[in-house]
């Protein structure tokens, strides 16, 4: 259940659960989680004898946007275990994967979003340059959800 309180929670402390058992693995760890949005399509609706000349706008499908994870290389194979999963037809390889929105000292979820029916439908590895730097070799998972609750 969402807590409510007047100032706003950071965004930088959270948990994924991949439904795999990695959540406060590093395995599971993500630098970056975009994407988490919800869509109500509309259908425009009006009848020849209506007597106001606009549309009326009644509720249609409602749909969810596919969900970008980034972590660092480390090694790990998880993520890309599971695209193979997809890839091979596996109709099992459908999850619900929770973002938990924790609190400033991590005793306690605060937010959580449920991905319903989560399948990775891209991912990316990292840009390599021989140049040298600083940068963190990151790859990239795109999840494909049918729904998104909160909690």
């Amino acid at each position: 259940m969402a807590q409510f309180r007047e100032t706003p929670y950071g965004v930088f402390n959270y948990l994924v659960d991949l439904s795999d058992g990695s959540e406060t693995d590093v395995a599971g760890g993500f630098s970056e989680i975009s994407g988490l949005n919800a869509e109500v399509t509309v259908a425009e609706y009006r009848a020849g004898n209506q007597k106001t000349n606009y549309v009326t706008k009644v509720p249609a499908i409602h749909k969810s946007g596919d969900i970008t994870l980034k972590r660092g290389v480390i090694g790990a194979e998880n993520l890309y275990n599971w695209l193979d999963q997809v890839r091979s037809g596996d109709i099992t390889a459908k999850r619900n994967v929770v973002v938990k929105l924790m609190s400033e000292n991590h005793s306690e979820s605060v937010v959580q979003w449920k991905l319903v029916n989560a399948m990775p439908i891209k991912w990316t590895g990292p840009t390599l340059t021989a140049k040298g730097g600083s940068d963190v070799a990151i790859e990239e998972l795109v999840l494909a959800v049918e729904h998104i609750t909160q909690e």
